[in-house]
């Protein structure tokens, strides 16, 4: 039996060990992100991207691009998501793959939490440098205190090169220069295998003994006052009390070396500056919608009235951002993700110029397998079933102005 209980015992250290040295050194891959998981009126109604410009679809480990746009921050926030009141521009990537040298909303550098206003517009831009080679889905996302991350649209970008040439280097307040990716990198190695060899010697002392199921056992039998003896008692202290006087005595010593010190910034830019858009002339009435799902199709009634001084035609209706586009008003040349473009699958059943002046009841479809693709067709199985999305229309100089349409979705099933 006590050959048995042996037996068992060191297996179950085996196994322990090797359970947690896995977990450590262990590091999945992620080739894309979960922005289809996301609930689609999440993304259909609050936080609109457009106009986004990635500046590179490859770069060399060193080499920076930016992402730049607009978003809109819906003004019918649904009301099971906080609103955005501490919300923080990041980007979406699987990992540090880039650093991000800086991040601007309305021109205003943003290195920490914003407030933003709901209805209101702002422009945005993030300073991308590459680190690590592969192949990467590189988003935009917001994340909202309370609401999680708000996922954007995402694009491929390629980084060529090596990891081993990345450099961060920057500048210290005491005027020292250093490098980021290599700073104190000697430090963080001894102490990590200081407290793994440490954890290591408390598993070894107690798994010497039996584990798991002869303790179990044991406990069982109403012998548990017998597992741990006086010397364990000690050697308990004895770990607990070193450990404390490792930390204080380190504590110190890293105080006296780097005396100079400034906290992690935490506060909230508020009174960011939104983007002054033109008073839209184009008024836009849901009349109802509705979601056809054998079609993979979203159907809109909608009357349109042209309060400006010149003729306009609906060129895009931008939900979530899938883009769906009338080929012979507007044709997209901004290099945006092919599979969030549905270029030819706008149709309105009179498209024809709307004078100034004039009110129009139109029919208006949005289809494209990205509805089934990126699941906005879940939406239709929401509690409350809304949609929301920009409508852009084009008058005859080309100058492009966005109107907000929000109302119920109704799904048909023939």
């Amino acid at each position: 039996m006590k050959i048995i209980k042996d037996k068992v015992a060191k297996l179950s250290f085996v196994a322990l060990l090797v359970s947690v040295t896995a977990a450590m050194f262990y590091t999945p891959t992620a080739s894309a992100h979960g922005e289809k998981s996301q609930a689609a009126f999440m993304r259909m109604r609050t936080i609109h991207w457009f106009d986004l410009n990635w500046s590179k679809d490859m770069v060399s480990v060193n080499e920076t691009m930016s992402i730049s746009g607009k978003f809109h921050v819906f003004a019918g926030w649904p009301e099971t998501v906080d609103k955005p009141e501490v919300a923080f521009l990041n980007i979406g990537i699987p990992g540090p793959v880039f650093i991000r040298a800086g991040s601007w909303i309305g021109g205003q550098l943003v290195p920490r939490s914003v407030s933003l206003e709901l209805g209101e517009t702002y422009e945005f831009k993030v300073l991308l440098k590459a680190r690590r080679p592969g192949d990467w889905h590189v988003h935009t996302m917001m994340n909202v205190e309370g609401g999680g991350p708000i996922i954007g649209p995402g694009k491929w970008v390629t980084i060529t090169g090596s990891m081993g040439d990345f450099k961060n280097p920057i500048t210290t307040l005491t005027g020292e220069t250093i490098d980021l990716e290599t700073y104190a990198l000697d430090g963080v190695y001894g102490w990590h295998l200081f407290w793994y060899v440490l954890g290591v010697a408390w598993m070894v002392y107690w798994c010497r003994k039996p584990v798991f199921i002869p303790r179990r056992i044991a406990v069982d039998a109403g012998k548990a006052d017998s597992l741990i003896t006086p010397t364990d008692k000690k050697v308990g202290m004895a770990f607990a009390a070193g450990t404390m006087a490792i930390v204080a005595i380190s504590m110190g010593q890293a105080n006296e070396k780097y005396p100079v010190t400034t906290p992690l910034q935490a506060g909230l830019m508020r009174g960011i500056k939104s983007l002054e858009l033109p008073q839209p002339t184009v008024s836009v009435k849901v009349v109802d919608a509705s979601y056809r799902v054998p079609g993979r199709a979203m159907q809109m009634t909608l009357e349109i009235t042209n309060n400006g001084d010149s003729a306009v035609r609906l060129a895009e209706f931008n939900t979530a951002s899938v883009r769906f586009l009338d080929a012979d008003v507007y044709e997209d040349d901004t290099n945006y993700p092919d599979d969030l473009l549905a270029e030819e699958g706008l149709s309105v059943s009179d498209n024809s110029p709307l004078a100034p002046g004039e009110t129009r009841t139109v029919d208006v479809t949005a289809s494209d397998a990205a509805w089934e693709v990126y699941r906005l067709a879940d939406l239709i199985y929401d509690p409350d079933s809304r949609f929301a999305g920009l409508l852009f229309f084009i008058d005859e100089d080309g100058n492009r102005q966005m109107t907000m349409v929000d109302a119920p979705l109704i799904p048909t099933f023939i």
